[in-house]
């Protein structure tokens, strides 16, 4: 009898997994339609989600739920999800490989000048050595450059706040547009 019990629970468990697993990648479709196939970005302004840790992504979906991050179309979407749902596509992002490293730098110089500001601006200290970020940080290695550079302009401004980002807002603010330039071409061509 106590096996015929551990093999139904067992049939049970597994029929959940996969209704589970077929319920998160029909919320992350909804996510590629922007966010690119397999959480790897292709349009402008718009992050990968790919790589980010598990802790950041359920942070921002948060955040967005709230209404303590806002943008015209991560609003709206993010107000529907649940919990599980932004505990579920959380794994499910993190767990994705991250963008691979563009292959040639178009400006070494201006990568130059990144490396320094980062250094000044110890973005190691919360990003880590290599910028994948861990916990509530995010990823910021490969991550597209022109998004990089809406993001840090947008701390500096103070458009974007809310949560832990507070810390970016004070890093940000002091930097020139030359050097959030810089540091948003070094970080997108991080090797």
């Amino acid at each position: 009898m106590r096996v015929a019990s551990f093999g139904m629970l067992s049939t049970v468990v597994l029929v959940a997994s996969f209704a589970h697993a077929a319920d998160v990648k029909e919320k992350a479709a909804i996510c590629a339609g922007c966010h690119g196939e397999n959480g790897i970005s292709q349009t402008e302004n718009i992050p990968s989600l790919a790589g980010q840790p598990n802790q950041f992504l359920q942070w921002q979906l948060v955040f967005f739920r709230a209404g303590a991050r806002k943008n015209e179309q991560m609003s709206p979407i993010a107000a529907d999800l649940s919990n599980d749902d932004i505990r579920n596509l959380a794994i499910y992002f993190a767990s994705l490989p991250p963008p691979p490293a563009i292959p040639s730098d178009d400006n070494p110089a201006l990568s130059e000048a990144g490396t320094k500001i980062a250094a000044q601006t110890h973005c190691t200290s919360c990003h880590t050595d290599n910028f994948a970020g861990a916990k509530a940080v995010a990823r910021i290695a490969h991550q597209r450059e022109e998004y990089l550079l809406k993001a840090l302009t947008d701390y500096k401004t103070s458009v974007r706040s809310g949560g832990g980002q507070a810390v970016m807002a004070d890093v940000a603010y002091p930097l020139t547009e030359d050097q959030i330039k810089a540091l948003a071409h070094y970080l997108a061509h991080f090797k």
